[in-house]
């Protein structure tokens, strides 16, 4: 969430963000905000002036009483019982602009880094660069759900859609065999390799408070994506950003204690209500899937090199898994709600011969934590709001099915990544 103060001695370039976003009503959000930020002001300032009179004339009645002027202490008592009636007042007038203020504030996405491109559509990211060599795959090679419908115990499909839509519905598959087995190696690789980093892990809740969901921005912007318990009031959680993220709300931190490095596998749960057609097939659009996710909190003068350092740590998970990838730097119109700065990490599907997102890393710089309450008082300053970043190392469902599709072979059988087979005990799917 933005600050008003930075609204007020910004508002050019708060203006210009806006319109890289392709923000509706910019122009009239933000005067609307200025003019209920006078107006706060203004009451402010007239409040604060009847207090002072109030105390002043608290020191006058006593002084009227030591010297028996009761008729003018009686009139100074009538004065402070009209003043203290028109605090009141104010102070009733004041929440109420707040109120305006917070409701119209929740509406306005975070202002883009000035690197960020121009555009409206995924069509118009930047591709950053491109590593790796696309296979060459031979005559009669497969997308993943085609392969997927063998390998499994007893020739049955070894990641089960008909069976999970069974159990739940659609979108929340079974891995059976080799594909359960292969799902927990790339858990646990990705989390040694975090923690080889240096990041700490955690397991934190898989369902969140509405006040967790405001806090990172899912709320009141995305409820409509997520899976809501209506009897307890709790959110299936989207990503692990959210529960991780939400650990430092109100919550002062040491400098000593800064940078704070967490890592956290957890299921994810997204409704993706509206998805359909040939590009969510399989695989590539899951209501349930996993993913080990990176969450820092950092000093705001680090969060752009440590934004940089997270991406060159999922470009290196992708490089031992020998996927070709390309790097997006997001545009305006393309980005999430709460970002000021994405990069995308796309793996080549050379079974279906696209491009599949299999990360996102972000830096909100202080936007989630003006929501949080996240503070720090750095070189023995006044409280600073630090800056929030995160990125998936790694959602699992795409990486599997690149996996599947770049190493089937002639034979018929498919490939395990060298550096996997240490973690699942098998190199090759027969």
């Amino acid at each position: 969430m933005l600050q008003i103060p930075f609204i007020r001695e910004n508002k050019d370039l708060v203006l210009a963000g806006l319109r890289k976003r392709h923000f509706a009503d910019a122009e009239s959000t933000v005067e609307q905000l200025l003019s209920l930020d006078q107006q706060r002001r203004d009451t402010q300032k007239e409040q604060d002036d009847k207090l002072a009179r109030q105390n002043a004339i608290a020191k006058e009645i006593g002084q009227l009483m030591k010297t028996g002027q009761k008729e003018a202490a009686d009139a100074a008592k009538a004065e402070t019982a009209t003043l203290k009636e028109q605090s009141k007042v104010l102070g009733e007038q004041l929440t109420g602009i707040e109120q305006q203020v917070q409701a119209i504030l929740v509406t306005v996405p975070n202002i883009p880094h000035s690197s960020v491109p121009e555009g409206r559509s995924a069509d118009d990211n930047e591709v950053v660069l491109e590593w790796g060599d696309k296979p060459n795959l031979h005559a009669g090679a497969e997308p993943h759900w085609e392969l997927i419908k063998r390998f499994g115990p007893g020739g049955s499909p070894m990641i089960d859609f008909d069976l999970g839509n069974k159990i739940s519905g659609a979108g929340f598959p079974v891995y059976k065999g080799r594909a359960a087995r292969l799902q927990r190696a790339l858990i646990n690789f990705f989390l040694d390799k975090a923690l080889a980093a240096g990041y700490v892990e955690v397991q934190p809740p898989i369902v969140i408070n509405e006040d967790s969901g405001f806090g990172t921005g899912q709320l009141p912007d995305k409820e409509g994506q997520m899976y809501y318990a209506d009897a307890d009031k709790l959110y299936l959680i989207p990503t692990a950003e959210v529960p991780v993220t939400n650990l430092y709300r109100d919550v002062m931190v040491a400098e000593s204690d800064l940078p704070i490095k967490n890592v956290a596998y957890t299921p994810c749960f997204r409704r993706e209500a509206g998805s359909w057609g040939a590009h969510v097939r399989g695989l590539n659009r899951l209501h349930q899937f996993d993913k080990v996710e990176i969450v820092r909190i950092e000093k705001p003068e680090n969060s752009y090199t440590v934004l940089e350092e997270m991406s060159q740590h999922v470009q290196g998970l992708l490089q031992v898994l020998e996927l070709p990838y390309r790097v997006l730097r997001l545009c305006g119109g393309d980005m999430g709600f709460t970002s000021a700065l994405t990069y995308d990490m796309e793996v080549w599907s050379a079974g279906q011969g696209r491009w599949l997102e299999v990360s996102s890393v972000s830096n909100f710089e202080t936007y989630q934590a003006n929501r949080l309450k996240l503070r720090a008082k750095l070189d023995g300053s006044k409280p600073t709001l630090l800056h929030t970043l995160n990125g998936s190392a790694l959602a699992l469902p795409r990486i599997l099915a690149a996996i599947l599709e770049n190493n089937q072979t002639a034979e018929g059988t498919i490939r395990i990544p060298a550096v996997l087979v240490p973690y699942c005990g098998f190199d090759v799917i027969d």
